[in-house]
């Protein structure tokens, strides 16, 4: 049944939401707007003092939201996530995004080990089995909405990105493959692919990430409210009949 667009500003009230890495950036951005659609968010990120200021702004616009400082990295710590997720979410988490992650940007040659598991521990391993401990239950209940963020640099090569981009191209497979699993039981799973985007990430390339948006037909980098808008369309309702994609919201660099 279609619904009524006038109730979409709280269509997601008695939802949980879990946003990864949402104390600043394009996190931040996803866990205000979730909020005002009616979700009760959880903020998770590793500075108190921004976790405090994303729930300052969700209660000053009447949201409800509870955080926790979380430094994630393997299995465990996903799982202890999990576990005071789905206790500050009285007993379901029902959106998840997974948007936490880790750049490491340089030659091949200069990466170590260290930074290769640093990669691919946040960028693929944490949301790998925060899916696999949240998606059944949400399959049981009948509903769920998983979003992963990736990035424009998963389906081109990039010098200098090869382990950030190899780590997110996982993550948009591990999409697909998770649409088929829980998709039939009620549990939508997408993506989203930023280009350039005004985040702290970006704010450490300078100059190069205007250049980089230049190549797009935007001719410009992305604001945090234009991919967090994209998010919230994938894990509502309104994306109801999607499932398993990759959105670019790149300015158009994929038509390039």
């Amino acid at each position: 049944m279609r619904k009524d667009p006038s109730n979409n500003m709280t269509d997601l009230a008695g939802k949980t939401a879990l946003i990864t890495g949402s104390t600043s950036g394009i996190g931040k951005a996803t866990a205000i707007a979730l909020a005002a659609r009616g979700a009760h968010v959880l903020v998770v990120g590793r500075n108190q003092q921004r976790a405090e200021h994303v729930l300052a702004e969700i209660e000053d616009g009447e949201g409800s939201a509870t955080f926790r400082l979380t430094a994630l990295a393997d299995a465990a710590s996903a799982q202890d996530l999990v576990d005071w997720a789905t206790e500050a979410g009285h007993g379901h988490v029902d959106i998840l995004v997974n948007n936490a992650g880790v750049a490491l940007l340089g030659p091949t040659d200069t990466a170590t080990e260290a930074d290769f598991d640093e990669t691919f521990g946040l960028n693929v391993k944490v949301p790998f089995f925060l899916v696999a401990s949240l998606a059944p239950a949400m399959a049981e209940r009948g509903w769920g909405s998983i979003v992963n963020v990736s990035t424009m640099v998963a389906s081109f090569g990039q010098a200098g990105m090869a382990m950030y981009g190899a780590s997110r191209a996982a993550l948009e497979l591990l999409t697909k493959a998770w649409a088929a699993e829980y998709g039939p039981r009620g549990v939508r799973v997408n993506a989203v692919a930023p280009g350039p985007t005004r985040t702290p990430m970006y704010e450490r390339f300078g100059e190069m990430a205007n250049q980089i948006a230049a190549l797009a037909p935007a001719g410009r980098q992305g604001e945090p409210e234009e991919l967090a808008a994209a998010i919230v369309f994938l894990a509502s309702d309104d994306a109801a009949f999607i499932h398993g994609v990759t959105l670019p919201v790149d300015g158009g660099r994929v038509a390039t």
